[in-house]
């Protein structure tokens, strides 16, 4: 038989216990909650393409800027090509910026059409090579650039995305309207 201040004790200890605060020990996540995490930073695929869109566009540029710097005859176009290296340098690493954190993976080289163009450029060189390369990397891919960085800028649903969009739009337009003075004017225009 227990006797009764032994009982006493054992009811204090037991209600004691009960009262006391609980222990905080680090629980591991929910699944749902790891996942809610992950998905935050996860893009809709035209996100995700916008972002592939907008980085192989600098990357062309980069690449025929390239090409031009070595084929061109024209100081004005030589400077032109230079322009295009250094802000779509600039524009690639903005873009891998808001990659890396989106988690997506951009192409690392021109597309095949570019790759085709610019072997096909490279054989050119002087007057021919500045008319044809203000053509075409100018003037023709800056408009198409231009056209799906407005489509971007209206229709992306992250905002890092539609902001990254909005501040290129202004240089590709720059580089458009310039690159369309040079080739009204020969190439002679300055930059």
């Amino acid at each position: 038989m227990i006797r009764p201040a032994a009982l006493a004790l054992i009811t204090a200890f037991v209600a004691q216990a009960a009262l006391a605060p609980k222990p905080i020990h680090a629980q591991p996540a929910r699944s749902s909650d790891a996942s809610s995490s992950l998905s935050s930073n996860k893009l809709s695929r035209t996100d995700t393409n916008a972002l592939k869109d907008m980085a192989q566009a600098n990357i062309n540029e980069v690449a025929a800027g390239k090409v031009a710097l070595q084929n061109a005859q024209s100081p004005q176009v030589k400077r032109f090509a230079q322009m295009m290296i250094d802000d779509h340098t600039t524009g690639l690493k903005e873009v891998q910026q808001v990659a890396e954190t989106k988690g997506v993976k951009l192409p690392d080289g021109p597309d095949v059409i570019h790759k085709t163009e610019s072997k096909a450029m490279s054989s050119l060189h002087g007057a021919e090579f500045d008319r044809q390369y203000m053509k075409k990397a100018g003037v023709s891919d800056h408009r198409k650039v231009h056209d799906q960085l407005e489509k971007i800028s209206k229709n992306a649903k992250d905002s890092d995305v539609k902001n990254l969009a909005e501040k290129m739009l202004p240089v590709v337009d720059g580089h458009l309207q310039h690159a369309q003075s040079m080739s009204r004017d020969g190439g002679s225009a300055k930059p």
